[in-house]
């Protein structure tokens, strides 16, 4: 599993939210980037109501994913395009647990936080009718995460899981239709949820 490279915002353009501008162009950096608390070194978010915060540092897009896209799309998904900091190789980032944790580099370390749900932002930059309702259908949504150890990252880096929490929600789950039997039981887990995802979970476990 490794790295295969980290994006920043290019340059702000214009999207169709009332900010006027996004920060969804990402393109692939040379060289080794800081990590914060709060994300990449030189990039940005527009957005602020809804995008960014600690809890949405980076956000991670498997290459298997992309390229199921670009089969499907019969177009090039180059990385970044869906906005991702990070183009994964190796990586089920679908199948991996809410709150599961990865060294990325020598020192970096971030924990999955929740899938990415597409907005209209998303839609407009991909230019195709019902996007939204394209993209979840298919759940391939890749993650958000939190940054818990900050440090450098680079293209190649290679990526370990180094914690899984005890329970078996994924982020594939909670994008598509989550369990509330299964919900409750990743409650009572004790795992390193953020508030977005309690939120969401007690929500959910209240329907059994």
């Amino acid at each position: 599993m490794r790295l295969l490279t980290v994006n920043v915002v290019e340059e702000l353009i214009p999207g169709p939210k009332e900010t006027g501008l996004t920060a969804i162009d990402k393109r692939p950096q040379p060289g080794r980037v800081q990590v914060g608390e709060l994300g990449l070194a030189g990039d940005s978010v527009c957005d602020t109501k809804n995008h960014g915060g600690p809890d949405q540092a980076l956000y991670a897009y498997a290459e298997e994913d992309a390229q199921w896209w670009s089969a499907e799309l019969d177009r090039s998904i180059p990385t970044g395009l869906f906005g991702e900091n990070l183009r994964t190789d190796g990586l089920d980032i679908t199948g991996a647990l809410i709150g599961e944790v990865w060294r990325i580099g020598p020192d970096v370390e971030v924990m999955v936080r929740y899938p990415r749900i597409p907005c209209v932002t998303f839609e407009h930059r991909m230019g195709i009718p019902r996007w939204i309702k394209r993209f979840h259908r298919e759940g391939r949504p890749g993650a958000y995460l939190k940054v818990l150890k900050t440090g450098t990252i680079g293209a190649g880096d290679p990526i370990e899981i180094i914690h899984r929490p005890a329970h078996e929600v994924t982020v594939g789950e909670v994008f598509g239709s989550p369990d509330p039997a299964r919900m409750q039981r990743m409650l009572d887990s004790g795992a390193d949820l953020g508030d977005e995802m309690i939120e969401l979970a007690r929500r959910v476990a209240a329907r059994a």
